[in-house]
């Protein structure tokens, strides 16, 4: 996983480090700056471990204004910047630039104001996803995308990558659930996007800014949708013998115009670990596992898992059970959300995040069994099925650099597929640099030098979250003839 270039510092700025930090300090309280190499140390990667890079310094502000102090100094001093929330990016979203300044959200986390009447909670970026629902749960009250980090990952975050979670069938990804955002370009200006409401006056700047990776602007504040929670949800487990008999059955549920509020796929290296972890009761002689939850009155839900139940007959399940009590239900989401981490006490593995036609669900499946096989690596899939977002794990040995290139080999090549299935490079974790290189695989030289024309209208001299999303010649190329 050392095959990506990373971009090269400027060695002017470098050699300012010690007047850089003391005209932060002058911007913020001195608490907000970390300097040392050891804090520094804390920020040079996020989740996509293979690659560390140390900071110039980081700022950790708690303010708005106090963020668009540091942008504004930064703009003019030419200092590049890279927001981060809590780092759990997997492409490589937050890694540092040397010759730039880490600032992150973290400290900015409070709720700002909570409206059930109009349904919506305005917060701070630096909350984590979890935070969110917990904060009007005694209402009886919800935020709907759940990614499987929710417990750390922020809103921040969620809004770079537009990150979806098992829930995000029915209720969208984050830019179905964004209402506002307050965000500080980077001259130091605020700006306010959206509002209060649905389809707030002015130009829908929203989804354009949401799933940015940090290229146009940090944003500070979110205001964002909540929703009643329902009268009841159960899911319901169905195993079968092959990952062509599950995938086809997500699609049949689909093509009857059932949207259950989630479907979730496991393979059986990823039942076995998750079962071992959770003991939810996963079937551990079938191939494939689908977890499927609906929601309603329970004649409502029971009326659904029946549907679904005929449905599913018809490709032959070896397992059936639904959900009889709160604790079975908790327990099954608690194997599918701690999935990630189970897999990670067993083996290193390279998280890949692709989405596809769930038309092609069985064949991509198949495709993503012969790469690995053919690189000779195993392979744990678990996924939104639902939404056809593919998140295969890739097994490997860290400590082994052959096994390294294999790896990142074998995710670049499934990628491909989904992209050759008409699909993309990703749905939720972003391009950051891990699928920077491979954009041209999914856009033309003109789409991509569009989308870097946007990126130059709310920064212009490509300071934010530098080495990000364009490939890095495409990237010198757009800036030679602009410049």
């Amino acid at each position: 996983m050392a095959g990506i270039a990373i971009l090269k510092p400027r060695a002017d700025i470098l050699g300012k480090r010690s007047a850089i930090v003391n005209a932060l300090k002058k911007l913020v309280p001195a608490r907000c700056i970390v300097e040392d190499e050891a804090g520094r140390r804390a920020f040079e990667t996020d989740a996509l471990t293979a690659y560390k890079q140390m900071p110039l310094a980081v700022v950790l502000p708690t303010t708005t204004e106090e963020v668009s102090r540091v942008l504004s100094f930064c703009h003019l001093a030419g200092v590049r910047v890279v927001a981060r929330g809590a780092g759990t990016s997997l492409c490589g979203g937050a890694l540092p630039a040397e010759d730039a300044i880490v600032l992150g959200l973290s400290r900015m986390n409070r709720v700002l104001e909570v409206n059930l009447e109009s349904r919506y909670i305005r917060v701070e970026t630096g909350i984590t996803n979890l935070g969110v629902s917990r904060s009007v749960a005694p209402t009886n009250f919800f935020y709907a995308p759940d990614p499987s980090s929710q417990l750390a990952c922020t809103i921040g975050g969620n809004i770079a990558m537009n990150s979806g979670g098992a829930h995000c069938l029915k209720y969208g990804v984050t830019v179905n659930n964004v209402l506002g955002l307050k965000m500080v370009m980077m001259n130091g200006d605020i700006v306010e996007l959206g509002g209060t409401h649905l389809d707030a006056s002015g130009y829908d700047l929203l989804p354009l800014v949401i799933g940015s990776e940090g290229q146009m602007g940090i944003v500070t504040e979110a205001t964002l949708r909540i929703l009643r929670n329902a009268e009841g949800a159960r899911p319901m487990m169905l195993g079968f013998d092959s990952s062509e008999a599950a995938g086809a059955c997500v699609s049949a549920i689909i093509a009857q115009g059932i949207v259950p509020v989630a479907i979730e796929f496991m393979d059986k290296p990823a039942i076995k670990v998750c079962e071992e972890f959770a003991h939810a009761g996963y079937p551990l002689d079938v191939e494939a596992l689908l977890i499927i939850e609906v929601e309603g009155s329970e004649a409502e839900i029971a009326n659904l898992l029946g549907q679904i139940d005929r449905i599913a007959w018809d490709f032959a399940p070896k397992f059936v059970k639904r959900s009889e009590s709160e604790a079975e239900s908790a327990a099954i989401w608690k194997g599918r959300k701690a999935a990630f981490g189970a897999i990670g006490r067993i083996s290193d593995y390279y998280c890949m995040d692709g989405v596809i036609p769930l038309s092609k669900l069985t064949q991509a499946l198949s495709g993503i069994a012969e790469i690995c096989a053919k690189h000779r690596l195993q392979v744990a899939n678990i996924f939104h099925a639902g939404d056809g977002n593919l998140h295969p794990l890739i097994l490997y040995n860290a400590n082994d650099p052959d096994e390294k290139a294999r790896a990142e080999l074998a995710g670049e090549e499934i990628l491909t597929l989904c992209v050759e299935l008409g699909g993309c490079l990703t749905g939720e974790h972003g391009v950051g640099i891990e699928k920077r290189e491979l954009m041209s695989t999914q856009f033309n030289d003109v789409d991509i030098a569009q989308q870097m024309r946007v990126k130059s209208v709310f920064d212009p001299d490509w300071l934010l979250n530098p080495g990000k999303v364009f490939p890095l010649k495409a990237q010198e190329a757009f800036l030679a003839r602009v410049r």
